[in-house]
């Protein structure tokens, strides 16, 4: 092993987070590359590698700002992408992924990155660290890049659970402020919650519920709510949090990256496709980059399972170094704001004021700074 950053931490200060290395399309060579990027970025975070200690002793050893700065934990399993969460959950004890759920479980770690697969590291984490107390399904946040002035909306659930009822949309408009507050440090989140229009007798039974549920919240929760958005204001200036159920929006978020794929395209295109196009790209270089650096969807990567007893961040399977360490970046500056501990306290003072309506003020206290 290398230097352990449990035992280091409380000399440096540091923040240490657990990261599956064998989850990704490209294999643990990426993300220990991601992992040193967000080293020399930040000193003050250390990691817990998970994976076959023979494959990841030379990563790490290759890294020079990693030194003293990892600890690897020797796991022989892998969780694929082919397989079933349910087999995961029954046979799962010795993969990488496992391993690095129970750093989180037993203190060593402040959060946990997986670039694995989306199901079994769900399965697995509601069964390793499990749902906070009044949570019925957790979520998957996302940052969507908007016009709004911090760059990027929260949208969720993207996928964690295809059903949703107007409680579990209530859950998850409480926990993206609390994401939004701790991400954006946006005071009063604006919450808007998707729909086939923007009328209020639009949309099914559950969802006017949930605009009943979702406003009646509104001035304890301390959020404003927008009411009923469209698609198009997903990434509009009209909501910093867009509620839906999983099913909608893991469509949402399929389309949007499809849509980029086919706009990245045509403007490559265009500009190849002459002399006077080149040199036009020439000329819109800079501009060009700017555009690039806005839309790169690299630096969003990571979508935040909300609902459960600790952080983990899902990193798209396909990322780059620089994909995950925006993951690893995410997963730091949540444990930074104690953002596991400040949801827990919103989840349970929601409940509590839901099962007594007569106490309208008994979420107050635990959610105006969360």
């Amino acid at each position: 092993m290398t230097g352990k950053p449990d035992q280091n931490q409380a000399k440096a200060g540091r923040i240490t987070i657990s990261v599956d290395a064998m989850g990704g399309d490209a294999g643990p060579a990426v993300v220990v590359a991601g992992i040193a990027m967000s080293a020399e970025k930040n000193p003050d975070i250390g990691f817990i590698l998970h994976g076959p200690a023979e494959q990841l002793k030379p990563l790490v050893a290759r890294k020079r700002t990693l030194e003293g700065r990892v600890e690897i934990r020797d796991v022989r399993d892998v969780v694929t992408m082919e397989d079933k969460p349910s087999q995961v959950m029954r046979n799962g004890k010795g993969t990488s992924m496992w391993s690095a759920l129970d750093a989180i479980k037993n203190g060593e770690a402040a959060g946990a990155v997986s670039c694995g697969n989306t199901g079994a590291l769900m399965a697995l984490s509601m069964l390793r660290l499990r749902k906070l107390p009044g949570v019925n399904r957790p979520a998957i946040a996302i940052l969507w890049p908007s016009l709004n002035p911090q760059g990027f909306n929260v949208m969720l659930d993207v996928g964690a659970d295809v059903k949703a009822d107007a409680e579990d949309l209530l859950q998850y408009a409480l926990m993206g402020t609390s994401y939004v507050r701790n991400s954006m440090d946006i005071a009063r989140p604006r919450v808007g919650l998707l729909n086939v229009g923007t009328e209020e007798h639009k949309g099914s039974a559950v969802l006017k519920e949930a605009h009943a549920l979702i406003a009646g919240h509104a001035a304890q929760a301390n959020y404003e709510f927008t009411g009923f958005v469209e698609g198009s204001d997903i990434p509009g200036d009209t909501a910093d949090v867009i509620v839906t159920d999983g099913f909608t929006g893991n469509v949402a978020i399929k389309t949007g990256e499809g849509t980029a794929r086919v706009m990245r395209t045509a403007l490559r295109e265009a500009f190849e496709y002459s002399f006077l196009s080149r040199i036009a790209a020439v000329l819109a270089m800079t501009s060009l980059k700017r555009l690039s650096k806005r839309m790169d969807p690299r630096r969003v990567n990571g979508g935040v399972f909300l609902g459960l007893n600790g952080t983990v961040v899902k990193s798209h399977g396909g990322a780059d170094a620089m994909g995950v360490s925006a993951a690893v970046k995410l997963a730091f500056r949540l444990a930074q704001h104690g953002f596991a501990e400040k949801l827990a306290a919103r989840v349970a003072s929601a409940g509590a004021h839901t099962q007594d309506d007569t106490a309208p003020r008994g979420m107050r206290a635990a959610t105006e700074k969360d």
